[in-house]
């Protein structure tokens, strides 16, 4: 078997971004893809129905911290690359729950950091010089930035500010040393904020698209003026092709979206677009329900990527402005309701209800307002 016939391995493909790549990955490369995944509540077998009769795409339940398991399906597989997706992700959970973050993120990585440096020695020819592991991780590794800071490049220091936001800088550094000291084949993407298909409604964008449709509050933290980088997920997608593919080994290459929108402005233009495309909606205007509440703990104020690295090494720029990934974003989770009711278990409002408990304070609200905001916070905790 040639080189590039040989499978990818990817961990955590059936979560939101690694479903998304898999989906891509077999659309443009055609070449076999064995997926990993615990399927935990973010792991959806269903977001990739479509490969069911796919003789290319395999998918494995399991957990990246077994290494007896890991360790057979890179004997069976003899992948050529390792894409490394599987993370636990969630900020507001890693607060409420550190400790599978630090499992799963940084147990993790190191398991399949070893497994991959016995696969890796085991390889001759081009197989050992073309084999690659591509770590995932995220643009909250770099902290905050004030409002006139220049954005987050390659060398910006590490200055985690949350649990999970150490984790994955924990990661980071594992696949760093592992490269420098073993001589392990890496490369590191530090993407911005993803939105669009397949997103666990915990997340903002399907979190405010599946409440207004409901007509639920629109909880937004703190003054809803934190700033993000929104990046379409189809675009990140198409930026780790393109680096597993040319990227230099033991580089990191920032991936953002160049849109730079706050929380407050990217919910009213969600709203504006649910008034367009859902104009029978009887909780329309949509913005009518958008309803500030307490502010998260430690909650980082901006972020935003320098993606000049990646464009001028390897070519690659998002195709997707923000006005057309957030219309693509909004018209898919009109048109698969279907999908966003099974993912919404009674195992999801529950961790609704204890997230977003006493998290009606307002931060600077008039009387008026905080009581309009209190009264809204309790319909959503008492809604199914």
């Amino acid at each position: 078997m040639q080189n590039s016939q040989r499978p990818i391995l990817v961990t955590g493909g059936a979560g939101f971004i690694g479903s998304n790549f898999v989906l891509q990955w077999l659309a443009t490369e055609g070449t076999p893809v064995v997926n990993l995944d615990k399927l935990t509540y973010a792991g959806n077998p269903n977001n990739l129905a479509s490969l069911a009769s796919n003789n290319a795409y395999t998918l494995v339940q399991g957990d990246i911290c077994d290494r007896g398991l890991v360790d057979r399906l890179l004997r069976q597989h003899r992948p050529r690359a390792i894409v490394h997706f599987a993370a636990e992700s969630h900020v507001d959970r890693s607060i409420l729950g550190p400790e599978e973050f630090l499992r799963t993120n940084i147990h993790g990585t190191f398991v399949l950091l070893e497994a991959a440096r016995q696969h890796h020695a085991s390889l001759e020819g081009e197989e050992r010089s073309g084999f690659r592991f591509l770590h995932v991780s995220t643009d909250e590794v770099y902290g905050t930035l004030a409002p006139d800071e220049a954005a987050f490049h390659e060398d910006t220091p590490y200055a985690p500010n949350s649990p999970y936001a150490a984790s994955k800088a924990a990661s980071d550094h594992l696949v760093r040393a592992w490269t420098h000291t073993y001589g392990l084949p890496t490369l590191v993407t530090n993407c911005s904020n993803n939105y669009g298909p397949y997103q666990f409604p915990e997340k903002l964008l399907p979190l405010m698209v599946t409440h207004a449709l409901q007509g639920k509050p629109l909880p937004v933290y703190g003054d809803g003026q934190q700033v993000r980088d929104w990046l379409y997920v189809a675009d990140h997608c198409s930026a780790i092709r393109a680096v597993l593919e040319k990227g230099r080994v033991g580089e990191t290459y920032n991936v953002g979206g160049n849109n730079q929108r706050s929380n407050l402005e990217v919910v009213h233009a969600l709203c504006s677009l649910l008034d367009e495309l859902v104009p029978a909606s009887q909780f329309a205007p949509h913005a009518s329900l958008v309803t500030m509440v307490k502010d998260r703990p430690g909650h980082d104020r901006r972020y935003a990527i320098d993606a000049r690295k990646i464009e001028a090494e390897i070519g690659w720029q998002p195709e997707e402005s923000f006005e057309t990934g957030l219309r693509k974003t909004v018209e898919w989770y009109l048109a698969n309701s279907a999908w966003v009711d099974n993912v919404t278990s009674g195992a999801y409002q529950q961790w609704m209800q204890k997230n977003y408990a006493g998290r009606a304070e307002t931060n600077g609200a008039s009387s008026a307002e905080a009581a309009a905001a209190n009264a809204a916070q309790t319909a959503a905790r008492g809604a199914k």
